[in-house]
């Protein structure tokens, strides 16, 4: 279980204070929750918060009942936290096998490393001896990323918009990929999205405005207010 408590992030801009999160508390305990909101509200830079890349200028963020705020983004991989990146990672001379292996900790067999690759969607024998580096596009690297997180087993596997930058028939794979993760995954998944796919099957969405939490619930209690604020946003760009 994931606690943040009384998170605030202000960082100095021309000279003045600027809050980008203002006294969050949250408690991340289901399997499947989605982070959703306008541009702007500050939705990664709470992720960065989570994962350790950032430090909270205020308040206390709890693994388990641990307190885990001092910690950098090693520490709290080791802890059991995963982050995948909105842009995966490249790495010229390290295979995908290599790198699956990396992540679970071990030498893994290429058999092994197939049947992660297959949970993923990817034809395992085409991949496994290739390199991660621009050779692949941005899906199969989402999806290899995926791939290390399932390997690793942690408690919160964290993903900054995983739509980012891939096309439909891309998107629409990873959607089945997160359908499957969210069935037999045993840590929680944490993602940060805009995609009503992917928050249609969170368990429990959370709306961040301006810093802020604005909404926390089902999708079907926080679906109807999302939609009143988006017509709205949409009669006010067009007046």
């Amino acid at each position: 279980m994931l606690e943040l408590k009384n998170i605030s992030y202000i960082v100095e801009e021309n000279g003045q204070n600027k809050v980008i999160l203002d006294d969050i508390s949250l408690t991340i305990d289901e399997h499947f929750v989605a982070i959703t909101g306008p541009n702007g509200g500050g939705k990664s830079t709470l992720a960065k918060i989570i994962a350790g890349i950032i430090k909270p200028t205020a308040g206390k963020i709890f693994l388990d009942g641990e307190d885990i705020t001092g910690l950098d983004i090693t520490e709290r991989a080791r802890k059991g936290i995963s982050f995948a990146f909105q842009q995966p990672v490249h790495f010229k001379g390290i295979t995908v096998k290599d790198i699956v292996s990396i992540a679970a900790g071990r030498t893994m067999t290429t058999h092994e490393v197939c049947d992660i690759l297959s949970e993923v969607g990817l034809c395992a024998r085409e991949y496994v001896d290739r390199e991660v580096n621009n050779s692949l596009s941005g899906g199969e690297l989402k999806r290899i990323e995926i791939a290390m997180i399932l390997a690793r087993g942690t408690k919160l596997s964290l993903f900054d918009e995983p739509e980012a930058g891939i096309d439909l028939w891309s998107f629409n794979s990873l959607i089945k990929v997160f359908e499957k993760m969210r069935e037999d995954i045993n840590g929680a998944i944490l993602i940060i999205s805009h995609q009503e796919r992917i928050l249609n099957i969170a368990e429990k969405i959370v709306v961040l405005v301006n810093g802020k939490v604005s909404q926390i619930g089902t999708k079907e209690e926080v679906f109807p207010k999302l939609l009143l604020e988006a017509t709205h946003c949409d009669a006010l760009h067009h007046e």
